[in-house]
């Protein structure tokens, strides 16, 4: 049997490659909207975070999702990925 390829994405806080089911997709659409993509298939310049607290606070802290995504990234986009992050905790 195949073995099948895992597609790797690099976070943009952590800078470490994991595959890609491991983080979130957060995506600027062309009318400049900041979205979190959990599918990771919409449309846009998206970047990568690691499903953590720590990790979301940092880039909350350092601006990095304003960086990458060249947007201004607003506070509820993190707020929405915390819960994000403890809603898929329950879930397993």
């Amino acid at each position: 049997m195949k073995k099948r390829k895992i597609p790797m994405r690099k976070c943009v806080v952590t800078h470490e490659m994991k595959p890609k089911k491991e983080l979130i997709r957060v995506v600027r659409n062309q009318e400049g909207i900041v979205s979190i993509d959990p599918t990771g298939k919409m449309a846009g310049r998206g970047a990568y975070l690691t499903k953590s607290e720590e990790v979301i606070l940092l880039a909350k802290q350092k601006k990095s999702l304003n960086e990458h995504l060249k947007a201004q990234v607003d506070d509820a986009i993190y707020d929405e990925l915390l819960s994000f992050i403890q809603k898929e905790k329950q879930h397993r």
